[in-house]
Formats: structure tokens, sequence, C-alpha cells
């Protein structure tokens, strides 16, 4: 097998819990979003964008939905001989088999794949958020830096800095602290949980991290920390552009109306770098002659005999006659029925709400209103 420059290796094995419902059978990466994608379809329409060509997906939670979707690769261009998509679940050994205990943990249990492909550089990713990124500009800031540690960060209000893991650079953008959702920041440049490692210093501080019992084996917790009091080469590289954690209902929400409007805050039409996706051929949405469609994204196999105002409407979706949706997020095969009123929700996947029933509410400081999958609403619930 030939050398690889860089490879990935994308961590979607995660549960999800605070999306609750929407995660209950499927994990959160795979959970759709945007209408017809995928939340995973961001990073993986990166890495082709970005041409990385060898990407191993850690899956864990719930994984069926994932590995199907994910296939051979072909919907992101990433099916090629001797690199692709491959599937990497926990595994029994001879010595038994355990879940992956955290990030670290789960690169670690793997480390004869990255073994196999040799390659000079390790990009770690995870499969929740919304952005676009070229990381070919950040291989080359770590190169150019001779890093052995390079963490992708981003600009962030100095009132949210207490949220996220900060770290503090010298004017040459060398990391000198890490501090883990500090009280009192002295920065406010936010880890966006992606790295860029020189292969051999990741393999070996894996191979360290593992047999230290304190351990918890997180990138985040452990091994940066590590690096950084042992004098290693940790460098940022700055992010200015749109990345949107979709972890929470509010968030998931929010983001999905971040894609509407004739400016939206992420354009899902820049064909320059397409965002990909598995989704399978549909016949074209239907609105009927008394539907009415506003400010909404629509996918392929829709049927709108009612109003749709400001919301995403996914593939498969029906709106009966006389129904309104507005500000809300249908999952693919959502149905509301005849004369129901949905305002502010997030309608699961094949989850139905019966006729005349309301859900949601325009008061902002109310929770966004949830239906798990394939859940059945009817009247007075």
């Amino acid at each position: 097998m030939s050398k690889k420059e860089c490879i990935a290796m994308l961590l979607a094995g995660g549960q999800g819990s605070r999306l609750g419902a929407l995660t209950s059978k499927i994990a959160k990466p795979a959970v759709s979003f945007g209408g017809k994608y995928r939340i995973i379809d961001f990073t993986l329409s990166n890495c082709s964008n970005s041409g990385i060509d060898t990407v191993g997906v850690l899956t864990q939670y719930r994984p069926y939905r994932l590995h199907a979707y994910l296939g051979s690769g072909s919907a992101w261009d990433l099916d090629e001989r001797g690199g692709g998509v491959s599937i990497l679940p926990p595994y029994a050994t001879q010595d038994g088999g355990a879940w992956y205990a955290g990030t670290a943990d789960a690169v670690t249990q793997n480390l004869d794949y990255i073994k196999s492909h040799d390659p000079e550089y390790v990009l770690i990713l995870s499969g929740d958020a919304l952005y676009r990124m070229d990381y070919r500009e950040m291989l080359h800031t770590h190169i150019s830096n001779n890093a052995d540690l390079t963490v992708a960060v981003m600009p962030v209000p100095w009132e949210d800095a207490s949220r996220f893991g900060i770290l503090t650079t010298d004017d040459e953008g060398k990391i000198t602290k890490f501090t883990e959702k500090p009280e009192k920041p002295d920065s406010n440049l936010a880890s966006m949980g992606i790295y860029i490692f020189t292969a051999d210093f990741l393999i070996n501080a894996l191979e360290e991290d593992a047999l230290d019992q304190r351990s918890s084996h997180d990138f985040g917790g452990d091994i940066i920390p590590k690096a950084l009091a042992d004098g290693k080469r940790l460098f940022v590289h700055k992010f200015e552009g749109f990345w949107k954690d979709v972890g929470t209902i509010a968030s998931y929400h929010e983001t999905s109306m971040d894609l509407l409007g004739p400016n939206p805050y992420f354009d899902l039409y820049d064909y320059k770098t397409p965002i990909m996706s598995n989704d399978t051929t549909r016949p074209p949405h239907y609105i009927g002659p008394d539907g009415k469609v506003d400010d909404c994204l629509v996918s392929n196999g829709c049927e709108i005999l009612g109003t749709a105002r400001h919301s995403v409407i996914s593939t498969d979706c029906v709106i009966g006659e006389r129904a309104i949706v507005e500000d809300s997020v249908l999952l693919p095969g959502a149905v509301i029925k005849a004369g129901a009123h949905i305002c502010r929700a997030i309608i699961g996947e094949n989850a139905v709400v019966e006729e005349g029933v309301k859900l949601g509410s325009v008061d902002t400081t109310k929770d966004t209103a949830v239906v798990g999958n394939d859940v059945v609403i009817g009247k007075g619930e």
C-alpha cells in the first residue's frame, strides 16, 4: 500500500444524548440535517474537497444506520482503491474487547489502521458540526511550523469563552497554555476539536497514554495537556468561517434556521465546495393548488398541500391541507396531517402529527418542541 501524506480519523461514535429523542435510535452523526443531508455529510465533504482520500470512521453507538448510509463512500468520492472510507467499530481481541473509553482511546484501538497506511500526518475530526474547511490550509500551517500537533481554533465572543477549551498562544501561534472551560479566560481562541498530528508523535503519545491508568484517554483532557507539559511543538490554525456544533436541540434548531433566507449564514449552494450526500433519488416535490411555501428548503419527494414558512422540509415529508408549519424542521418522512399547526418544532423521522394538533410556540423563551422518530402525536397530546 502506497504511503499517504495525510489520512483522517473521524470520531463518529457519540450517542449525542443532548439531542434527546432525535438520537434515541440512531447515532448523532447520522441525524438528518438540512433537508437531504445527515450531520456527518459536512465533515466527509470537507475531506473530499480537501483531497483527503483516506478516512477511518470510528463508530460505536447504534452504528447500523450510519454504516448503511456510508456504504462504499462513493457518494463523497471516497471509494478509491487503497484508500476511501473504512468503518472502524470497537472489536474483540484475544485479550477481550471494550467500548471506546475516550476520544484518544478510540484512535489508539485503531493504530493498526493508521500504521497500515504509513501516513506522515493524521487529521483527527468529529462528525457533529456544520462548517466548511479546507484541511490543506491547516496542514500547510502544521508543516510550516514543523509542529508535533496543530489545533484548529476560532475566535469566540469573550462572554462565551468559558464554555470552551481555550488556547493561549505567543505571537507566532505557538500554544503556551490550554485551559478547559476556564472561569476567567485569558484568550478567546476556542478549540474546534480538529487536530493534525505528525504521525510518529501521535502513535508514541497514544501508546504511552494507553499505559497510564490515571488517564481518561481523551485528546483535550490528556493528550494535549501532556504534550504541552513535555515541551512539544504545539501550534494553532485560526479559522474564521461559519462553524456550529449542532449537539443540542437549541443549536440544532438555530443552525437549521441559519440555512434559510436569501443570504444564509451557511450556503448549501456553494458549488465550488459542494456538500455531498448519500440521499436516495426521490421524485420531485409537489406543491398542491392551495399549497403555500415561503422561505423554506424543500427536499425531493415532499407533498405540500398546506402552508410552510421559514422551515426545513426534509425528504418525503407531507404537509396536509390547511396544515401550517412555521419556523420548524421536519425530518425525513414526517407527516403533518390536515389542519395541524406546528411552530418552532423539530419533528422526527417518520413521525406523524395527527389532524388538528397544535404543537410548539412562537415564544422564544420556551424550549423548542421535539417529536421523536416514529412517534405519533394525536389530538389532546
